[in-house]
């Protein structure tokens, strides 16, 4: 029997899923609990701190109302955060709606004992790994690169959040919940790009700061060398003094245990210190179980893990469009389509292909055209299997009864459309690895049982039907030429 405060949060829901976008409502609404209910006050839960202060700033108006609709003029919002901490117990704190800002007091996560410190009376004599010794802290060159910049990272719902977040913690470096930030998608999607705009705007906001970018691979090498030279804690104090650290790619910290070692105690340092630690992946921390020892994985979990995903084709063309507006070069719309619709699943390749068009043309004094692009491209990607998205299924789908695009993701009930977008989600479901829920958003904002009834629909149809079979076995035919 459904309880009281379950019954109540759930009709919060419904008024808050009217009021929200699909997207918006599964990451922010989906995963809080409801606990209790008393004396018109509902006391839901919460995953982090981060999670919290997302809700208190974006949707807290929403929530008022909702609350006050369900429970009258007294209604109250508290939240319990529970802390994702393998070493410590579950902690969980209330919070009202209506109490000042400034009284609420952020968790904090439990002191850890640093073996190793740094004071300010040393800071000018601690080797630099990066140049010769004898620093001074504001010396310590920043590694990063200039042109990875926020103005030039193009913003799309495959990175909305990621880019936000980061943002936030260039305003507030070690201020923010987002502490860590880690950043993991595939290679080619901008994760390096993303924490090197970071580290600049930090640059730029707060010029006395001093900010480090280095690659896991360098910061393993410098720790070998130190290790040689019997000089580990020189190591460990230079990198105790950055405010802001940036590392990239710490998936390849795995199975280097004292590397792992000496991370986790500069890590505990700086979060101790307010610093901002910055990490990228192409694997989130739930995968990298196997590879990085519990202690430092579960602090990789204390802040923000966002994701970037591929880019559709909108954010694929406004890139390219970028990066030639960037360079002072024109091409052919229809060429920076077919490089946009060739490369779909890394932005890295994508650009290359621009780079290799733009250069045939000029070193052969070439008009660019389609015909060119395209030699240039099966070259270029020959060896790169081409991946079939959920946006060249619905392509193929549309083209194939001669439907408009837009329609095929409309809300209209016209037989057609409805059968088209049901066969769209039967075959997103058969040849990509995306998630029912993840195909109905691409598939007009529909939910995971719409996609489940329309994949069932299309194989009794199927069965049943030798004209419908034809029309199926022809699609799949077209779908299969990309492979």
């Amino acid at each position: 029997m459904e309880k009281q405060h379950e019954k109540v949060w759930a009709n919060c829901l419904n008024v808050i899923k009217d009021n929200t976008s699909p997207n918006c409502f599964k990451t922010w609404f989906e995963p809080i609990k409801p606990i209790s209910l008393n004396n018109s006050i509902l006391k839901i839960q919460v995953p982090s701190q981060f999670f919290y202060e997302w809700l208190e700033e974006h949707y807290i108006e929403l929530l008022k109302k909702t609350i006050k609709k369900e429970l009258g003029s007294h209604g109250r919002l508290e939240y319990s955060i529970v802390m994702d901490n393998s070493y410590t117990t579950s902690k969980s704190k209330p919070y009202t709606i209506n109490a000042p800002t400034q009284n609420r007091k952020a968790l904090k996560n439990p002191p850890v004992s640093i073996p190793l410190d740094i004071n300010e009376s040393n800071k000018g004599s601690i080797p630099n790994p990066f140049v010769i010794p004898g620093l001074k802290k504001l010396d310590i060159d920043p590694n990063l690169i200039e042109n990875y910049t926020f103005d030039n990272y193009i913003m799309g719902d495959c990175n909305r959040l990621a880019r936000s977040a980061g943002l936030a913690v260039s305003e507030k470096p070690g201020k923010t919940s987002f502490n860590p930030f880690l950043i993991y998608s595939a290679n080619g999607l901008g994760k390096t790009h993303l924490a090197n705009a970071i580290g600049i705007e930090v640059k730029n906001n707060f010029p006395d700061k001093t900010v480090l970018y280095v690659s896991s691979e360098q910061f393993t090498n410098q720790f070998i060398d130190a290790a040689r030279n019997r000089n580990q804690n020189d190591f460990i104090h230079f990198y105790q003094m950055i405010d802001v650290l940036i590392v990239d790619d710490v998936h390849c910290l795995a199975e280097k245990s004292k590397t792992q070692d000496v991370f986790f105690h500069i890590f505990n340092h700086l979060h101790q210190n307010g610093k901002q630690i910055i990490i990228t992946s192409d694997k989130p921390p739930v995968d990298m179980k196997d590879d990085i020892e519990p202690r430092l994985l579960s602090r990789f979990k204390w802040g923000l893990s966002a994701d970037l995903q591929v880019p559709d084709i909108e954010t694929r063309m406004a890139i390219l469009n970028q990066r030639l507006y960037n360079d002072g070069i024109e091409m052919p719309k229809d060429v920076v389509d077919l490089i946009a619709n060739s490369i779909t699943t890394n932005i890295r390749e994508m650009e290359g292909a621009l780079v290799s068009i733009l250069a045939q043309s000029s070193m052969n004094k070439k008009e660019i055209t389609p015909d060119l692009a395209t030699k240039v491209i099966e070259k270029f990607v020959k060896n790169t299997p081409k991946e079939i998205t959920i946006e060249y299924i619905q392509k193929v789908v549309c083209d194939y009864f001669n439907i408009p695009h837009d329609k095929i993701n409309s809300k209209t009930r016209k037989r057609e459309i409805v059968q088209a977008r049901q066969l769209a989600m039967y075959f997103s479901k058969n040849f990509t690895k995306t998630s029912l829920a993840a195909i109905g958003s691409k598939c007009g904002n529909k939910d995971h049982a719409t996609v489940l009834h329309a994949c069932k629909t299309i194989k009794n149809l199927t069965e049943t039907d030798k004209e419908f079979r034809r029309y199926v076995e022809d699609l799949e035919n077209i779908i299969k030429i990309r492979l």
